[in-house]
């Protein structure tokens, strides 16, 4: 089965439009044909919503024509785009879209995958969704199909946010001490990903896995005005 045929599959079977029990019907039928019994092919981990299976499926025809770096990278190029361009989400989401509109914004995006889309697996896919009304799902698909990639090459995330970007030294420092903790388990490989968000005015805040440490200006407050509050 080529990528278009299984990226049209689970489309198909994400659509929204029948009763609950049909698609559940449709969800057990992409399972058995999109899903593979290949070890090599199976994405890691489970998704969920439109734009897991989405991910999930593009992952497994990605894995089949051996080409999941490339489209790895032809995804983060369009990541890139996302971060770039505000409105993109809800231009793509706009219910009023041609079809020459959605063939337009599709022959857009491809300009940004570089010669990374050798196998035309996210071609294939970015005019599959423009075919099946289902461009608003694409920024999603972008982050989970990341969630997937990490989880294939073994990856713990270490997001770290702070109120303003913090210089590679100090996110060097924090890599090196959290890789020889007990969250990182022996093979895998520690993804630092750094976040600014000035609400939090200061401090840090450490996610890795399930664990957050707020170490924010912003939370030493609200726990301060807590305590004030509580004494009063």
């Amino acid at each position: 089965m080529n990528s278009s045929r299984i990226l049209s599959t689970a489309l198909r079977a994400g659509a929204p439009r029948a009763p609950i029990a049909a698609r559940f019907a449709a969800t057990r039928s992409y399972a058995a044909v999109a899903a593979p019994s290949g070890p090599n092919t199976k994405p890691p981990v489970a998704l969920f919503g439109l734009d897991g299976t989405y991910a999930s499926a593009l992952y497994t025809a990605a894995a089949k024509t051996s080409a999941l770096e490339p489209t790895a990278r032809s995804l983060e190029s369009l990541a890139s785009v996302f971060k770039k361009d505000a409105k993109l989400a809800s231009v793509l989401s706009a219910p009023s879209l041609t079809a020459s509109d959605k063939g337009q914004i599709v022959q857009e995006l491809e300009k940004h995958l570089g010669g990374n889309d050798k196998s035309g697996t996210v071609k294939n896919f970015l005019k599959t969704l423009a075919d099946n009304n289902r461009l608003g799902v694409l920024e999603g698909v972008v982050d989970k199909f990341s969630i997937l990639m990490g989880a294939a090459r073994g990856e713990v995330e270490l997001t770290v946010t702070s109120a303003q970007p913090l210089d590679n030294r100090t996110l060097s420092r924090l890599e090196a001490a959290v890789s020889k903790s007990q969250y990182v388990g022996q093979g895998k490989r520690l993804k630092v990903v750094p976040k600014v968000n000035p609400e939090i005015k200061g401090g840090l805040i450490v996610e890795i896995g399930d664990r957050t440490i707020d170490l924010s200006v912003s939370a030493k407050v609200s726990k301060m005005n807590k305590l004030l509050k509580d004494s009063l």
